[in-house]
């Protein structure tokens, strides 16, 4: 059977395949209608065929053999993370984690505020009741200028009697990090302070205490060549100081964890992660242990239970990438900071992924994929060029190094920025498919968060501003002529209003315009939306204009060839693809004085 139909269907040669796509282009640009260019830069094909997998070494490995495309571990099984953070009473976190870990969670992150540490009782409290050859146990949040969370630890390690090999923890010092984010600087003292804590955990071969915060700049809005460039170079950095001042080479690779993010689009964050195993191994010839956190930077305070969908893919992309240790976020992360409701739905999240969707019983399960194998060829490529650029700023570690990613980032947070405003990118239930009858969640208030560090922000902030207004102002749908154009219109006009939370008076079809104007005029909008097709606009609209009561604005759906003559007869608003979204829902707040 199998040999009749490869009889019935014979090969087809790349040749064959380009010819065909050039006729149906009929003309087109190949590059522009098929080829896409990431926001990183690089081309990614409309297909590839198996002899795009020639010049890609490492492919015929197995998983937990070097360089480790395929995975660390002859298995899947990550770890189910959830973070706690470490205020109030230490029972009362303990009695969290405690009814966590019997629901699931199998690795446990304590947020601690920088400059806290905890005496030995503290400790003891915190950890009361928690298996340590059982759980993972991590730290975060702490600084390198108050490393005696790990004496500590250390200590009541011992006085609990774990043997050290059977001890799974994280620390998650990173000075250079923050040196990064907060205009600081490495300095001696630091790296001193490492390699102490490097070695005092030498007879621990699972405690990890520097860790590597690629999430960080995840969530600034980095393109995965960024994150991924900058994670090497800092763990580059790491490792190679600590050996430097004496510290064994696997005794520092082994020291250093990475905390990477996960974004949005699922193939290229496979392929990121596949990507980032071969570097590390580059660099330290050691496998990566590496923590995935799902993506603050698309998180929404509008329509929050789509941040559910967001990170249920997030968390698909990195289990089959083959993380060590993963936490979803909470769906209302952005508001409350999470609820017991919210926690255990991202922990089922991961639950189901492993126990109904077997998610962990497949190791690298895109392995051999003619796409995943480029995307991760052209991934690890990219990053290290970019890691190659950083070096010649000075590297990582030096003010003008740093200077240099974050206005690299800067710069790709803009772009990423403006794709949402013009809609070349979709963040669903915000600059597209709003939830119109909806109102901003109790407690929500944009005004203490940094601009342009989350896609939602200023979407979310000019919604929040019209809701504020004493009378939300309508915007009626006139819809005349073409009835398949003003329909699409209607909806097109439906959702770019909706995106500002105006009140939307949609309608079916006006017979004619001056019917519609009547109920238009009837309705009290204060914005008018003339809806139909490009033909009809330069008689119907100056009609239209001439009709509606004083003080209401026109607007006209569309780009028409005949905008200019239409302007020069008193219509200036237009709204179409081409506008940018929220600057053009904040002029029409400022003309309607909200």
């Amino acid at each position: 059977m199998t040999e009749k139909l490869f009889t019935d269907f014979p090969p087809v040669s790349t040749q064959q395949w380009e010819e065909q796509i050039l006729r149906d282009l009929k003309g087109a640009d190949y590059e522009k209608k098929l080829v896409w260019k990431t926001l990183d830069g690089f081309k990614v094909r409309p297909y590839y065929r198996q002899e795009d997998l020639k010049h890609i070494p490492y492919l015929d490995t197995l998983p937990g053999v070097e360089p480790f495309l395929r995975g660390t571990r002859e298995n899947n099984d990550w770890l189910i993370r959830q973070s706690f953070p470490v205020d109030g009473s230490l029972r009362e976190v303990n009695a969290r984690v405690l009814a966590a870990l019997d629901r699931g969670v199998e690795s446990i992150g304590f947020r601690l505020d920088a400059q806290q540490d905890l005496t030995l009782p503290e400790m003891e409290a915190l950890l009361s009741g928690i298996v340590l050859s059982a759980v993972e146990i991590s730290f975060e949040g702490i600084s390198s200028d108050s490393p005696g969370i790990l004496t500590t630890f250390l200590d009541y390690v011992r006085s609990a009697g774990t043997p050290p090999e059977q001890v799974r923890a994280r620390f998650a010092f990173d000075p250079l990090g923050d040196a990064l984010l907060h205009d600081g600087s490495f300095s001696g003292k630091e790296a001193e302070v490492l390699k102490a804590l490097v070695e005092a955990c030498s007879q621990y071969p699972q405690i990890r205490v520097i860790a590597v915060s690629g999430y960080k700049i995840q969530n600034m809005g980095a393109g995965i060549v960024q994150e991924l460039a900058c994670s090497m170079a800092m763990g580059s950095h790491y490792y190679h100081v600590l050996t430097d001042k004496g510290v064994p080479p696997g005794l520092a690779a082994r020291a250093i964890h990475f905390h990477m993010g996960i974004g949005s689009h699922y193939f290229l964050e496979i392929a990121k992660f596949r990507a980032a195993r071969i570097f590390w191994h580059s660099i330290a010839e050691a496998p990566m242990s590496v923590h995935a956190t799902t993506s603050s930077w698309n998180q929404t305070a509008y329509d929050m239970y789509v941040n559910l969908l967001r990170g249920t893919t997030e968390a698909m992309s990195a289990a089959v990438a083959g993380v060590d240790s993963m936490e979803v976020l909470p769906f209302d992360r952005v508001v409350a900071d999470g609820s017991g409701h919210s926690y255990r739905l991202a922990r089922n999240i991961q639950i189901i992924l492993k126990e109904e969707a077997r998610f962990n019983q497949v190791t690298d399960p895109a392995a051999g994929s003619y796409y995943v194998e480029n995307l991760t060829h052209s991934i690890l490529s990219e990053s290290q060029k970019f890691a190659g650029q950083l070096q010649q700023q000075g590297g990582v570690s030096t003010l003008q190094g740093a200077a240099w990613i974050l206005e690299s980032v800067r710069q790709t947070r803009e772009r990423r920025l403006q794709n949402l405003a013009t809609r070349k990118e979709v963040l669903v239930g915000i600059n597209q498919y709003p939830d119109q009858g909806a109102k901003a969640p109790q407690g929500f208030d944009p005004r203490g968060e940094a601009p342009g560090m989350r896609a939602a922000g200023i979407f979310e902030s000019l919604r929040l501003r019209t809701e504020n207004a004493l009378n939300i102002p309508s915007v009626f749908l006139l819809t005349f002529g073409n009835l398949s154009m003003c329909r699409a219109r209607a909806q097109f006009a439906s959702n770019f209003f909706g995106v500002g939370g105006f009140r939307i008076i949609d309608n079916n079809h006006f017979a004619t315009p001056e019917e519609g104007t009547q109920a238009a005029n009837s309705s009290g909008a204060r914005i008018v939306v003339a809806c139909s097709s490009d033909e009809e606009y330069e008689t119907a609209v100056p009609l239209i204009a001439a009709s509606l009561n004083k003080g209401v604005i026109l607007t006209v759906a569309g780009d028409p060839p005949c905008k200019d003559i239409l302007i020069s007869q008193g219509t200036d608003h237009f709204i179409s693809l081409r506008s940018n979204l929220p600057e053009t829902l904040i002029q029409y707040q400022n003309e309607l004085g909200l």
